[in-house]
């Protein structure tokens, strides 16, 4: 309505109006308007609309917080200088030209609030059919920023029904601009390879950037396990792993997420899984017999640090181990009956006899599964 009194136009922009066609709701809705920033703030104060005071202004957005809710509102704009990483913009009333300087044609798209949609690259046409191409030519829209590679790839993955349906120019387009990606921030990167990683496709897509040469420019290793990677992506498909879990299957040994981490800046979390999944993933395997969970609960029981239970889930999704999840996920970790106490009152007194019971106890309890309680235990200490 303030937009409308004071004949603005505006409009819902990209991502959402994607979600929209696609039958999903959207996480957030921007909206596109033909009004300037100036524009927008008085039309706003006077309206005693709060704004969020936000970074964005100079490149035409404004940040309006209503029902408790922010809206972030975008001038329409055309780039005019770009670098490959950042543009300097100057404002325009021609959704044309904005929807010219989008990534992908799945994403330049408007939605008016009465429900027309406007469509100048036929992004509607490519979303049915599951295609995602770049709005013109490809080359120039990846060299105005060269993360527009990953997202590529990630909406493929979103969206794209099978693998291997990609123009040839495209992928060459690629191809020839992948060195633009050195140039990026590791957390820029990172954010779009975790999307990719839990995307469908991810085997292919993930071989493909090999194939055209992008993981050596996005900290991946050059001699990535491609076959491990292949088998791991394939245990892990209904599992949701973390991002990392994925990952890891390209990495040979420990220097693989060093190196990822001095490139991408990941999270300590996220370092100390690779690390883990790279030091157990060979030896710690489940158990012939009755009892395959053991080694993961006798791990789990032995281990000093946080949070090795949701490692060992991990590692359960990397070997496809979807039962034993389940079970490890239910099996609440016992805690040792006996304590120091318990001994003083059978007459045990030193505390270094004391300490020597206690460890005995332990080997007997882990031998039993974890299973013999107090009373068993202590008539066991007799017997020891």
């Amino acid at each position: 309505e303030l937009f409308e009194k004071k004949n603005y136009e505006l409009r819902i922009a990209g991502g959402a109006v994607r979600d929209l066609l696609s039958g999903v709701t959207p996480q957030d809705i921007d909206f596109a308007t033909t009004a300037t920033p100036a524009e927008m703030k008085e039309m706003f104060t006077a309206a005693g609309v709060r704004l969020i005071n936000n970074k964005g202004e100079k490149h035409g957005t404004i940040t309006a917080r209503l029902h408790e809710q922010n809206f972030e509102i975008t001038t329409l704009r055309i780039d005019v200088v770009t670098d490959g990483r950042h543009a300097e913009v100057e404002f325009t009333t021609d959704w044309h030209k904005d929807a010219e300087r989008r990534d992908l044609t799945v994403n330049s798209m408007f939605l008016g609030l009465d429900g027309t949609l406007y469509d100048f690259f036929n992004g509607y046409e490519d979303l049915k059919n599951k295609k995602i191409r770049f709005v013109g030519k490809a080359a120039e829209r990846i060299q105005e920023d060269y993360l527009r590679i990953l997202r590529y790839f990630r909406f493929y993955g979103r969206i794209a029904e099978k693998p291997g349906d990609h123009e040839s120019n495209t992928l060459q387009a690629i191809k020839e601009n992948a060195k633009g990606l050195a140039g990026i921030s590791g957390e820029r990167i990172w954010v779009e390879l975790k999307k990719i990683l839990l995307g469908n496709h991810v085997n292919h897509l993930v071989q493909l950037m090999y194939e055209l040469d992008i993981a050596q420019y996005i900290g991946l290793p050059l001699d990535g396990n491609l076959e491990e990677f292949a088998r791991v992506a394939k245990n892990i498909q209904n599992l949701s792993p973390k991002p990392m879990t994925v990952l890891t299957s390209l990495f040979k040994g420990k220097d693989d997420v060093t190196n990822l981490d001095l490139r991408l800046k990941i999270s300590k979390e996220e370092k100390n899984l690779g690390l883990f999944l790279v030091k157990h993933r060979q030896e710690l395997t489940k158990a012939p017999g009755p009892e395959p969970l053991r080694p993961y609960q006798d791990f789990l029981m032995e281990s000093r640090e946080a949070n090795t239970n949701s490692k060992i889930f991990e590692l359960l999704k990397y070997q496809g181990e979807e039962q034993l999840l389940k079970e490890m996920q239910e099996w609440t970790v016992p805690s040792f009956p006996v304590s120091g106490h318990d001994l003083r009152k059978m007459g045990v007194s030193s505390g270094k006899e004391i300490g020597t019971a206690l460890q005995q106890l332990r080997d007997e309890w882990k031998k039993s599964g974890y299973h013999m309680d107090k009373e068993e235990l202590l008539s066991c200490l007799k017997k020891l």
